[in-house]
């Protein structure tokens, strides 16, 4: 059969990689692209050219890409900075767009519009469908839109990797996109019974079971993207989003309703995943005089603290957190500071054989279901950088088994 070609964009340390071609031989990588702003050293770059070497493999601004140089491919993925989407008049006049993060979706946008590959899988923060506050949506209208109006028919997932067995709490929205040119995307259009495609026969209903836990709503994306920018959900800062944690959109036409999961297969625990405390390095072992600053910081408070520029007093108010980490449950989510031996609210802390410690780039490592030492040669605290951005494999990996499956029936 014919390879299925991949292009990964914010590549970071190959973690979409390692999910399909853990689901099938068929998925080849034949371009990806890794830039860190703002950093002299491109760390994560490096570490995806030591792990899967160095051809086809672009270490530049995404920005400065001309599409025409990405390959031609049938599967685009990436999971890209969740910042602002909405749009001016113009994309060079676009002063709603955030900030150089925020301009990455339409960097997405326009190699798919340059290229159309037949599929796109992407991830991002499941903020994303409630955000930006003011305007509840907004962002992810603007996404759907731009993609049905490329020719795009579009699922999406918010899928908690603890819920369907994996080591991690850690929720994030999936996207999966088929061309109209596809047989995929010719099948989506024909879809008659929603719900049913949502709740047992999609791609993601296959890969991660679930039941529909409410009644499904239908809108349409009106307008061009200025106009859903400036009016969708507008002065409705306090209301929900109209969008549920799954849902489809084809030719602007949305269907969404909320699925709570279903999985009945073994779990992961964060204990089944520690090294022994011989195999440890002892900086990772947290001293007896900072066991108390741990406790205060994990621990529950309400206290009257001074702002900034002592202008005025607020009470700051936050509730407790386990402490250690409980060995029969999945990890929390990962953060990006999760390395540094200086005492945190947020860094995993257990306590094995009477000890408490800090997690090792490995355990990290196998938290997100990546290889063993698959970051190694990148400072510890990167390390752990790399994991607080990365995703959980295993998600990637089914899915990619579902999709191989059905791209070959449709073929």
């Amino acid at each position: 059969m014919d390879p299925i070609k991949v292009v990964e964009l914010f590549a970071g340390v190959g973690g979409f990689r390692i999910g399909l071609e853990r689901a099938s031989d068929r998925f080849r990588v034949v371009w990806s692209n890794q830039w860190e702003p703002g950093v002299k050293r491109q760390a994560a770059s490096d570490v995806y050219v030591a792990r899967f070497g160095g051809d086809h493999h672009s270490n530049v601004d995404i920005a400065q890409v001309l599409a025409k140089e990405v390959p031609k491919h049938d599967l685009l993925v990436g999971g890209f900075p969740c910042q602002d989407y909405s749009v001016a008049r113009t994309l060079k006049q676009s002063e709603g767009l955030g900030g150089k993060k925020g301009v990455l979706w339409w960097e997405i946008h326009r190699i798919l519009k340059y290229r159309k590959p037949a599929m796109l899988l992407l991830e991002n923060v499941d903020r994303l469908l409630k955000s930006p506050a003011d305007q509840r949506g907004r962002d992810f209208a603007v996404m759907l839109a731009s993609l049905s109006d490329l020719g795009y028919a579009v699922e999406w997932r918010v899928i908690n990797a603890a819920e369907h067995g994996m080591p991690q709490r850690r929720r994030r929205v999936f996207i999966l996109g088929y061309h109209r040119s596809s047989n995929l995307g010719s099948a989506m259009r024909k879809v008659k019974d929603v719900e049913a495609y949502l709740g047992e026969e999609g791609i993601f209903a296959e890969a991660f079971a679930a039941r529909v836990d409410g009644p499904p709503q239908q809108f349409r994306l009106e307008g061009d993207l200025a106009s859903i920018t400036a009016a969708f959900n507008h002065g409705a800062k306090r209301s929900r989003s109209p969008f549920a944690n799954a849902g489809l959109m084809i030719d602007r036409k949305v269907t969404t309703l909320p699925l709570k999961a279903a999985y009945d297969g073994p779990f992961i625990t964060l204990g089944d995943l520690l090294l022994p405390n011989d195999e440890v390095p002892k900086e990772f072992f947290v001293p007896k005089a900072q066991e108390r600053a741990w406790r205060y910081l994990k621990g529950g408070k309400s206290e009257v603290r001074t702002s900034s520029d002592k202008a005025f007093n607020y009470t700051y108010s936050e509730g407790p957190m386990a402490f250690p980490d409980p060995l029969d449950k999945p990890a929390r989510t990962i953060v990006t500071g999760e390395g540094g031996s200086s005492p945190s609210r947020f860094k995993h802390v257990v306590r094995v054989d009477g000890k408490l410690r800090r997690l090792t780039p490995v355990e990290l490592e196998r938290i997100n279901m990546f290889p063993d030492h698959h970051t190694a040669g990148a400072s510890d605290t990167k390390r752990a950088f790399f994991m607080g951005n990365a995703l959980v494999t295993g998600i990637v990996e089914r899915i990619g088994k579902v999709l191989v499956e059905r791209v070959q029936d449709e073929g």
